[in-house]
């Protein structure tokens, strides 16, 4: 089975900005981006009646998005594009990824945040992704995803595991990071999302992929627990999995791999591999 855990980062999309909200376009040209996005979060923080300056999926622009992708032949660890690729060509790639590999998609919070943000964005772009949209018999294969696609809440195609963990209920859902601290892996190292903004003003779009790697090694590793969890992991396969992403990262040999390896101990609630007992 082939598995593609991912995560995105995003900043404001002060060009949209600046046409709902300028009194005239003349006017918010001579704006700074940074101006512009706190105009955004001003509106929603009034939209939301000082719950949030949370902006709306469809006003995010998305700068990274990393993946871990597992397939029989395959084990790779790395942002997509480069730090310079346009928001239409990162979106690109992460579909067409799909289309060549047709992955179970692995996400944390995933359905609620990152792919409406990349269906706005897809669709403001044109970009094609034919084999994710496939609901039924549309698609040569479409009978395999009638009953299990990557749009349906509760299908295993696309398992958000924040979701799926929580019951689907969104008064207990739990954050990333709270849940792989539970669990004895690094969480977040120095870095989170209500960061990324100030991050990308300083052009620190390497600090920011770097941060979403990090990211998702922490789902990835919770997937993994997921799966020795249903039983679709032994416990010495559980342990080898996790040594196979400890070699990778040693292997990779890049400061934020070091640093999540230096914060990623055994987690005391398990018990060692047979061969190590």
């Amino acid at each position: 089975m082939n598995v593609f855990v991912f995560d995105i980062e995003t900043v404001p999309d002060v060009e949209t900005g600046r046409r709902l909200y300028g009194h005239s376009q003349v006017e918010m040209d001579k704006l700074s981006d940074e101006e512009v996005a706190r105009i955004m979060f001003q509106q929603r923080y009034q939209e939301t009646d000082g719950k949030t300056e949370m902006l709306r999926h469809h006003l995010q622009k998305i700068v990274a998005i990393a993946g871990v992708l597992h397939t029989d032949n395959t084990f790779k660890i790395k942002s997509l594009c480069e730090p310079e690729s346009s928001e239409k060509e990162l979106i690109q790639r992460f579909f067409d990824t799909i289309q060549r590999f047709t992955p179970v998609l692995i996400s944390w919070n995933g359905g609620g945040f990152d792919l409406p943000v990349l269906h706005y964005r897809a669709l403001l772009h044109g970009i094609v992704a034919k084999r994710y949209w496939t609901f039924h018999g549309t698609d040569p294969e479409g009978d395999k995803f009638r009953f299990n696609n990557y749009l349906s809440r509760y299908h295993e195609r696309h398992t958000d595991l924040m979701d799926v963990l929580a019951s689907y209920q969104p008064s207990v859902f739990a954050s990333l990071d709270h849940i792989a601290t539970l669990l004895g892996l690094p969480g977040k190292l120095g870095m989170s999302g209500d960061k990324v903004w100030k991050t990308y003003l300083q052009k620190g779009v390497a600090d920011i992929r770097h941060y979403c790697e990090t990211d998702v090694l922490n789902t990835y590793l919770i997937y993994l627990r997921f799966e020795l969890m249903r039983g679709n992991l032994s416990q010495d396969g559980y342990w080898q999995e996790c040594q196979r992403l400890r070699d990778k990262l040693i292997a990779e040999d890049k400061p934020h791999f070091r640093a999540f390896l230096e914060a990623w101990q055994p987690s005391n609630q398990l018990p060692l591999p047979s061969d190590s007992a």
